[in-house]
């Protein structure tokens, strides 16, 4: 497969196009000049996206999809029977799976590959502002969308490319870095990864892959992180970063600001490099910024150019994204599937909001992962003051793990809770439920995203029609 890339190949067709990963390689293909196909099994704002870029995008799967392209790449929840895989193989196309593609796309760039369990998306976003703020114009592919981005991809002109390497498949390990960030590592994808060892087993692979002339920046906060970084080539060069004095880098001094986020001072071996802004909110997001800052100063990049960027940076779509606010009902969104980024995500709401009332809508994705962390989903709510909790978002799945979102609601601890398995029932329950004082945020992978928005417009029009009355 090698030099692929730069072999005369025009037409790439995506299957799976409308996902973060495939999404963000189709949209860095067009604007490279390619012509680009691709399928997915339902619409999205994505394929909306891509369509208006210039990509064919078809509904469905059919092996005449694939047309004359001259190389498939596939996502990786993509079967082998999918009908236009075996159309392409047929054919003698090169079939390739996203991380192949990744590995030949990133082979001749200086390329910084962010990966850990949580905090990627915000902390390779970052990275991106980062780098074009500094006049690097890096390329960039991202597993989420992010605003400032106008999407989840940047095509730079540099030989910098900046990668939310995901652990999911093993997609990370045909990477072969100048930097690897590693922000924490936990079990996760228990379809793919039975047990944590299994995690940072592929971790270790992951890490050992980084050039020799490059960098290993770990979040010596997180055990699972220093874990991997310990088991790095003695001469890869390695840097720390977190809370904790002993790490090479160190957010010291924190303090909430006046617009949502925190306020810390980076210190380097002990020396203060300079004060920072966030408007992001949370710890989390803190640890986040450290790591791009650390990164930022292996490249060379200034305090100044770096303490404008971060004071900008807006986040990530779906981390702790504002929905809207109706009098004094306040909706956000956020991603958190996680038990670990739940309590983050709720904890910087908390610290945000202080005592006023705090309302979780939690959808589990997955019930494989529902079953392997249920114990850790059982505490991870408490810093809510009550939790709504929707049936699983199945994804690929069915329920052959012998457990449900009511065995969860059952069994939280340290909250109220109420069960209510469908978002219509949901929507109802809450406008039943909502105080005139309350911060409401809906937490899940799936489609509980669409949830806030209704919430939000029937709360306005639920406004609108006791002002007339009142007008009348």
């Amino acid at each position: 497969m090698r030099g692929i890339v730069n072999e005369q190949r025009r037409h790439i067709h995506f299957i799976g196009i409308g996902g973060a990963g495939l999404s963000a390689l189709a949209s860095v293909m067009l604007a490279r000049g390619w012509r680009v196909s691709g399928s997915d099994r339902m619409p999205s704002p994505r394929l909306d996206a891509l369509r208006r870029a210039g990509a064919e995008v078809f509904l469905g799967h059919s092996a005449e999809f694939v047309g004359d392209a001259d190389l498939v790449v596939m996502s990786s929840a993509v079967p082998d029977d999918n009908p236009e895989v075996q159309a392409a193989r047929a054919r003698g196309i090169p079939v390739l799976k996203r991380n192949q593609w990744l590995a030949e796309l990133t082979r001749d760039y200086d390329l910084i590959a962010v990966a850990g369990t949580h905090g990627k998306t915000t902390t390779t976003a970052m990275l991106t502002l980062a780098l074009a703020d500094a006049g690097f114009d890096p390329t960039a592919v991202i597993g989420g969308e992010v605003p400032q981005l106008q999407g989840n991809a940047r095509v730079g002109g540099s030989q910098w490319f900046v990668l939310e390497a995901d652990e999911y498949d093993y997609a990370f390990l045909g990477l072969q870095p100048y930097v690897a960030v590693v922000t924490n590592v936990e079990h996760d994808h228990p379809d793919i990864y039975p047990t944590e060892e299994a995690v940072l087993e592929t971790f270790r692979r992951f890490v050992a892959q980084v050039r020799a002339d490059g960098w290993l920046i770990v979040c010596g906060d997180d055990a699972g992180a220093r874990a991997v970084m310990d088991s790095a080539p003695a001469s890869t060069r390695t840097l720390t970063y977190g809370f904790q004095p002993e790490n090479r880098w160190q957010a010291a001094a924190l303090e909430p600001n006046d617009v949502g986020g925190f306020n810390f001072v980076a210190v380097y071996d002990g020396v203060p490099m300079g004060a920072f802004q966030l408007r992001v909110p949370g710890r989390h997001n803190v640890l986040n910024a450290l790591a791009c800052i650390a990164v930022a100063h292996t490249l060379g990049i200034e305090t100044s150019d770096l303490q404008y960027t971060l004071a900008r940076f807006e986040g990530a779509e779906r981390r702790f994204q504002p929905v809207g606010t109706v009098g004094r009902v306040q909706i956000f969104d956020d991603y958190a599937h996680h038990p670990s980024e739940i309590r983050a995500t709720l904890r910087a709401a908390r610290e945000r909001f202080g005592e006023r009332q705090i309302w979780a809508i939690f959808q589990p994705h997955t019930y494989s992962r529902l079953a392997a962390l249920f114990d850790e989903f059982t505490t991870a709510f408490t810093d809510a003051d009550r939790v709504y909790v929707s049936d699983v978002y199945a994804a690929r799945e069915t329920n052959s793990f012998g457990v449900s979102a009511a065995d969860l609601a059952q069994r939280l601890q340290g909250v109220e809770v109420v069960y209510v398995p469908t978002q219509d029932e949901l929507l109802s329950r809450l406008l039943q439920d909502v105080p005139e004082d309350v911060v409401i945020l809906t937490l899940g992978a799936g489609d509980i995203t669409t949830l806030g928005p209704r919430l939000r417009q029937a709360l306005e029009d639920r406004e609108t029609k006791q002002h007339e009355r009142r007008a009348g």
